[in-house]
């Protein structure tokens, strides 16, 4: 197949790209570039790792990981490899295949990410740290530090799971996590307890990143979202399943393990279990996705690569996307709003049933009452996850979670009955879920290269400092209301909204501009702008951020 000057990517199906982008000398900004920044990602992955082949050695990967169709150039196929599927229909039917075969597991590994992160404040309605020798202010003490591993290993793991792939790097974290999980059941003190949480943050940091790297080699941009709604919904199960569980272990008799003991012990071994079952279920790639026939295979690598590539390169970083993560102004700018939007759900990870226990429950029944408002924060997360891809928008999604949140966090301080309180709380949490995840869905579909792609993902993950700062606001001192801490998390929230607004309209204000110079350019510059390699990535005139 031949490209001439007006069409210089080849054919891609209609689910990725809804209307082919032609240039020509007669209206060489005439059409939406909206649409084009599909194909320029995928372009745009093929020259940086040509132009940047020079891999840390950290990093370095097998050769198959990029792969050329044509003359070599990225530009050029053969007929025979492009999909046939051409109808959104079609489309939707593989997505609806996928996400029997892929999302369910993935959902259920996360799900229990979120039990083994927050199990410890079940634990604490049985006495956790009276039997260990530990004060109540250590318990929070571990969770913070729970949350420096946790974000400092977020990066260099996303990394390695990059080098590696998800499918195998995922597996290896849950056997190590949950293996510290069956070893915090027998620890005795303070010191114990701080190391066992440290560890656990070192091997869960990159878990999410790398998550969100598999999802998005198997499903397009606007695709991604309600998928990542579905899964970061699990954080807020989690938060339920671990209520109703620990409810259940903590009903169980026996004489020789205390019921925390019993919750570690249970949790840690299913986590491993799942750990063995992802190693067997989850295909490396697309193009090995055994569920999938061969041209379903190809359609999906297609529609996410857009051009040459016939998988996905998981180890295709380069040291120009480090240098470029850590000059990208977007990312840094909502990372400190993302911060502050994440201190409700990490804080409420933990400590929830210790929230509901201070509004008059036995501590038993206060882990099964913690269910509901978790559910609700699971509801809310999809709703608006699904609503976002739907209407192809983030921020203005983002910001009514938060006008939610704020909302429920008002009742929450100003009720006076336990039943006005509880009810805030279900609200409070409805919307709380909803900022990350979309954050991290906003991120990736506004970074057009796949080795950047996954440090800004990881980068992200700095957002879980939100948990050092939740840990610390929750203490002992502040029960049963937590009225002190729950004003402060309303500054925070209040702060995210502030901050997301203003996000929203620098990207729209950046548009206009990169517009203007379009307007100057012909169509021959414009097609220079797309391929040359002297800017990068999203910095390019020629791209067009999502909003």
């Amino acid at each position: 197949m031949s490209v001439d000057h007006q069409d210089v990517s080849p054919p891609l199906p209609s689910s990725s790209c809804s209307s082919r982008a032609t240039v020509t000398s007669h209206d060489p900004v005439g059409y939406d570039l909206r649409h084009t920044n599909e194909r320029y990602r995928a372009e745009h992955d093929r020259i940086s790792f040509e132009s940047y082949g020079m891999l840390s050695p950290l990093l370095s990967g097998p050769p198959h990981a990029i792969h050329n169709g044509g003359n070599g150039n990225g530009i050029e196929r053969q007929d025979s490899e492009i999909s046939s599927f051409d109808n959104e229909k079609e489309a939707q039917r593989i997505n609806r295949k996928m996400d029997r075969y892929l999302l369910p597991l993935l959902s259920l590994l996360y799900l229990f990410n979120g039990l083994d992160r927050g199990n410890i404040g079940n634990a604490q309605t049985q006495g956790f740290t009276d039997d260990i020798g530990a004060l109540p202010d250590d318990l929070n003490l571990a969770v913070s530090l729970f949350f420096v591993t946790f974000v400092l290993f977020q990066m260099p793991s996303a990394a390695v799971g990059q080098w590696l792939g998800p499918s195998t790097w995922l597996p290896i974290m849950m056997l190590c996590w949950g293996t510290m999980t069956m070893i915090q059941a027998f620890i005795w003190g303070k010191a114990a307890l701080i190391t066992t949480r440290l560890l656990i943050g070192v091997f869960e940091a990159g878990f999410y990143p790398t998550c969100i790297i598999y999802l998005g080699s198997f499903y397009s941009r606007f695709d991604l979202a309600t998928r990542i709604g579905l899964f970061y919904g699990q954080y807020a199960i989690a938060s339920a399943f671990s209520g109703g569980l620990s409810y259940a272990i903590f009903q169980i008799s026996q004489a020789w393990l205390k019921p925390w003991q019993l919750l570690f012990l249970i949790e840690g071994v299913l986590t491993c279990i799942l750990g063995i079952v992802a190693w067997l279920w989850l295909p490396t790639r697309p193009m090995g996705a055994w569920f999938l026939s061969h041209d379903e295979r190809q359609f999906v690598a297609d529609r996410v690569n857009g051009v040459e590539s016939g998988d996905v390169a998981y180890s295709s970083l380069t040291r120009r996307d480090f240098i470029e993560t850590l000059r990208d102004w977007k990312l840094w700018f909502v990372l400190v709003f993302n911060i502050c939007a994440s201190v409700p759900v990490t804080a409420f990870s933990v400590f929830l049933p210790l929230i509901v226990q201070g509004m008059g429950h036995e501590a038993v029944e206060a882990n099964l009452m913690s269910v509901p408002p978790a559910v609700c924060g699971a509801v809310g997360l999809y709703l608006f996850a699904s609503s976002s891809d739907r209407h192809k928008e983030r921020g203005w999604h983002i910001v009514g979670a938060l006008v939610v949140a704020l909302g429920g966090l008002v009742g929450l301080i100003g009720s006076v009955s336990s039943a006005a309180k509880y009810a805030a709380l279900c609200v409070f949490l409805f919307g709380s879920y909803v900022p990350p995840p979309l954050t991290v869905a906003w991120l990736s579909g506004n970074t057009p290269t796949a080795g950047k792609r996954a440090l800004v993902v990881g980068a992200n993950g700095l957002g879980n400092l939100a948990g050092a700062i939740g840990s610390q606001l929750y203490r002992a001192e502040y029960a049963p209301g937590y009225k002190l801490p729950l004003v402060v998390t309303l500054g925070f929230v209040g702060v995210a909204l502030t901050g997301f607004v203003a996000y929203r309209y620098t990207l729209r204000a950046v548009n206009a501009r990169r517009a203007a110079i379009r307007k100057l350019k012909s169509a021959e510059q414009i097609e220079t702008e797309r391929v040359d390699t002297a800017r990068y990535a999203d910095r390019k005139w020629v791209f067009v951020y999502d909003l």
